[in-house]
């Protein structure tokens, strides 16, 4: 199955793997979110501690996607090998979608900023960690 889906992409020009495509959404909501936190806290503006918050909930939308393409790569592409790089990056990507989900919570109990900038800090590592990992993995 997944070879056929690879093989009709490759059959309309698309040769790239998926996961690419994709994961530049969650980090990059991970890595605004720090940012909007951070400059809201700072400059106490209420809006931008929101969007730090919007874009948490962007990336936890877009963690499915980014685990389902990372899952067809790993199998289509690399031939499903168990490496201890993609445990690592199996392992972070649980632990980066539980901290997505406890800050959505947390936010929603009314969880104060420096709280919040806190869980946004753990998933920048989290998604700091998966990056460097995907990356070796790649790239070696």
């Amino acid at each position: 199955m997944i070879d056929t889906l690879y093989a009709t992409l490759e059959s309309i020009g698309f040769t790239h793997p998926l996961h690419p495509a994709v994961v530049h959404i969650p980090m990059g909501m991970v890595v605004g979110a720090v940012l909007f936190a951070l400059t809201g806290m700072l400059m106490k503006k209420e809006p931008l501690e929101r969007t730090a918050f919007h874009c948490i909930v962007l990336a936890l939308i877009f963690i499915l996607p980014t685990v389902i393409t990372g899952f067809l790569d790993w199998q289509g592409l690399r031939g499903g090998e168990w490496e201890t790089l993609i445990i690592v990056k199996m392992v972070l990507s649980v632990i980066l979608t539980g901290l997505l989900i406890a800050a959505i919570i947390l936010k929603s109990k009314g969880a104060e900023p420096r709280k919040m900038l806190i869980f946004y800090v753990l998933c920048l590592a989290c998604a700091g960690g998966l990056g460097f990992s995907g990356g070796e993995l790649m790239y070696g």
